[in-house]
């Protein structure tokens, strides 16, 4: 077991290091100056290919949707994964293709599909195992390739895909059979990051997570997206809110990684949000260096800071990704790193802590004076549930409050679209007056 133990991590280091150099000479070339990046495309050198993508009328607006892969949430569904292998296949792509067929139905024009859920892929990856998401085991192949599938599809249907990365997430939780499937893949090729480099594992938020102030860490995730944008006509790629996760009860031990890489920041908080900053120059450049014509986005918490913290803030007072996912993220449009922004602005016009409007017009403002495009995303997963706190999503069955935020989201001049989360909801009893109304205001 040692030897090939040993044996991987040599190989892997090698890879790595091959990876780093790479990317680092793109962020080298693209931040030695100390200013922000003037552009958001960097050129190709003459007479490189690349995958074929259209980039969106930039007056339409993006009506688009987050198709969940993680845990199975939106797909595939559960009981194809226990399926022999043909039938398993069959039942995953008709599956696939009624929800886009649906979504088609409803006006929907961009899927935002999450590709990477954890530390395992929806495509033939050199670099991570296939899901297990797919199969029920780690590292199995499907027998298809689900990204070029889903991309196949969705673009004979005129609708475009965003490839939706989790950056650091390992596997949602740490149970011991989690642990027996992950050092199993030790045998595989590609093995886990897991059982490779354990020296990059952190336990946060109850999960297996990388840690992010580690170099080394931030170049394979680098490699990773690389990977998706060299060999598939992607018409956008999207990171979601995980950048540093963790609750009070599970917090990200890197007080060693402090120690090696945080020389000349006055406080953790700072230094984790510099680490954060960097990953995404590195994939901003390094998305637009493979083709400037796929989109590059983040899909953070829906405040930024606070007033009561910064008077740039908003007047709200919600959980703040500044502070809590160290994620400075008002920063990454001011310095062009971005395409568009989707922030979650799950809340109701009446939830006085973070108003729909206030956090809506924030962000308009942030977007303003900048290139980067503005999409909200809404919670759709809050419609007809009842909550104290919240009940504007029921009444009516949800329908006058979803259309307040879209006509707002349509009024405001800086605000290109709308993400719904997530997909599977739209086909709940709860949500179905709801789902009426949007295509009746959406569909064709």
């Amino acid at each position: 077991m040692e030897n090939n133990v040993t044996r991987f991590h040599r190989f892997k280091s090698v890879q790595i290091k091959r990876i780093a150099a790479f990317v680092g000479a793109v962020f080298i070339l693209t931040s030695c100056t100390g200013k922000p990046p003037a552009s958001l495309v960097t050129p190709l050198p003459d007479g490189s290919k690349i995958p074929l993508v259209k980039k969106p009328d930039s007056h339409e607006q993006v009506r688009g949707v987050w198709l969940t892969t993680v845990s199975r949430l939106d797909w595939p569904p559960i009981d194809s994964v226990t399926a022999s292998s043909e039938t398993r296949i069959r039942e995953q792509k008709a599956a696939l293709v009624d929800k886009l067929d649906n979504l088609k139905r409803l006006g929907i024009n961009t899927v935002f599909f999450q590709v990477k859920p954890d530390g395992t892929a929806l495509w033939p990856s050199k670099i991570l195992p296939w899901s297990d998401t797919l199969t029920g085991k780690i590292g199995q192949d499907p027998g298809y390739d689900p990204l070029m599938f889903i991309l196949d599809e969705a673009h004979k249907r005129g609708m475009r895909v965003h490839a939706w990365f989790n950056p650091y997430r390992v596997s949602t939780n740490t149970k011991p059979g989690t642990v027996m499937a992950l050092r199993g893949t030790l045998s595989q090729q590609p093995a886990s990051v897991y059982v490779l480099h354990p020296e990059w594992i952190r336990t946060a938020s109850d999960r297996f997570v990388l840690d992010p102030g580690i170099p080394e860490v931030r170049d394979w995730i680098t490699s990773i997206v690389a990977e998706v944008v060299k060999h598939y006509p992607v018409d956008g790629v999207q990171f979601d809110d995980y950048f540093y996760t963790e609750t009070p009860g599970s917090a990200l031990n890197d007080n060693q990684t402090f120690r090696q890489y945080g020389q000349g920041y006055a406080t953790k908080a700072d230094w984790r949000r510099h680490n954060t900053l960097q990953l995404i120059q590195q994939i901003s450049h390094t998305v637009k260096q493979a083709n400037p014509n796929i989109e590059f986005g983040v899909s953070p918490a829906g405040v930024w800071r606070n007033r009561s913290f910064d008077p740039a803030g908003s007047d709200t007072r919600g959980a703040q990704a500044y502070d809590e996912s160290y994620a400075d993220t008002r920063l990454w449009v001011q310095q062009g790193l971005l395409d568009y922004i989707a922030p979650q602005l799950y809340w109701p016009f009446a939830r006085d802590a973070a108003r729909y409007d206030v956090l809506a017009k924030w962000w308009a403002d942030v977007v303003k004076p900048t290139h980067t495009r503005l999409y909200i995303g809404i919670a759709l997963y809050k419609v007809g549930v009842p909550s104290k706190m919240e009940p504007d999503w029921t009444k009516n069955g949800g329908v006058p409050e979803l259309k307040k935020q879209l006509d707002l989201n349509e009024s405001l001049p800086q605000i290109s679209g709308t993400i719904l989360f997530r997909e599977n909801n739209l086909n709940q009893p709860q949500a179905q007056d709801a789902v009426s109304y949007l295509r009746e205001r959406w569909g064709s």
